[in-house]
């Protein structure tokens, strides 16, 4: 059988691989190579070198989304995972109805980003008017507009992935912590934790790299009002290369920028996971 899967393995993996390397390889190496040109169409590219990360890193309009998605992304990453944990825990208690609350809870996942976007736009709208204000008016309704939206989405698909984590705790050792006179607390904190980490690590890399990659539905919410002040990356990216003619090389260049940042913190992140798995 080993060596008939050895001998057909190319036939099997050729097409996977050939999709692999024109949607997606090939694409990626033209795109760093254009962010080093001036550009309108691929064959009228021009090399520039390193004008475009220059006019892109002192962009003021880049560096704001670059913070005002910092700060989201740590706002989301906290609060989509310390709610999906808790409503985990919740529902692996045994408690009648949580196959129901669990589909529940998963359903908005299901919803597309740009309907999802108009639906919350419609939401808060309808509720911060009363007060003579909308998302629009401040920086400050859009992140947390934002911030509800992604935790709404987010939390059921998280939720199941730390109820798998938890179901797979081992019933036996909790019940010898249990006798020995644990705490529900410490068996949170010496046992479930520590046992769930792998389901930990997945959680925060879903979120981390969901909340920096978020354009559709900053689009739909926002669309980066008032005055680009809640543009976020990708959101700027879209407008810098669709925006005007002359800047798709600094656009394209803001993309690599942006990659190299996703992937370095996503990287850190799941060092230092992974890390506290082998520990535990």
């Amino acid at each position: 059988m080993e060596k008939r899967l050895k001998k057909y393995f190319l036939v099997f993996t050729l097409p996977t691989l050939l999709a692999f390397t024109i949607a997606f390889l090939i694409p990626f190496i033209l795109g760093i190579y254009l962010s080093f040109t001036k550009f309108t169409t691929v064959l009228d590219a021009k090399w520039i070198g390193l004008d475009n990360y220059a006019k892109a890193l002192k962009n003021r309009d880049f560096l704001n989304a670059l913070w005002f998605t910092v700060k989201f992304t740590v706002v989301s990453v906290i609060t989509v995972n310390l709610f999906a944990f808790i409503i985990a825990l919740l529902l692996t208690e045994g408690r009648k109805g949580t196959n129901v609350f669990r589909t529940i809870f998963f359903m908005p996942n299901l919803i597309g980003g740009i309907v999802l976007g108009y639906i919350w736009q419609v939401i808060i709208n309808g509720v911060l008017i009363k007060f003579g204000v909308t998302l629009t008016v401040s920086a400050k309704y859009g992140f947390w507009g934002l911030v509800i939206l992604m935790n709404w989405q987010l939390i059921g698909y998280m939720m199941i992935i730390y109820i798998a984590g938890i179901q797979n705790v081992p019933s036996d050792l909790v019940e010898a912590a249990q006798i020995d006179g644990a705490s529900s607390f410490t068996i949170l904190r010496k046992i479930t934790i520590p046992l769930v980490m792998p389901s930990i690590t997945i959680c925060l890399f879903l979120t981390l790299s969901n909340s920096f990659k978020l354009f559709d539905q900053n689009l739909a919410l926002t669309a980066g009002a008032p005055a680009k002040q809640t543009s976020m990356l990708a959101l700027d990216i879209y407008n810098t290369f669709y925006g005007s003619i002359g800047w798709e090389g600094v656009g394209q260049a803001k993309a690599v920028i942006f990659f190299v940042i996703v992937a370095v913190i996503a990287g850190i992140q799941l060092v230092l996971t992974r890390s506290r798995e082998v520990e535990s």
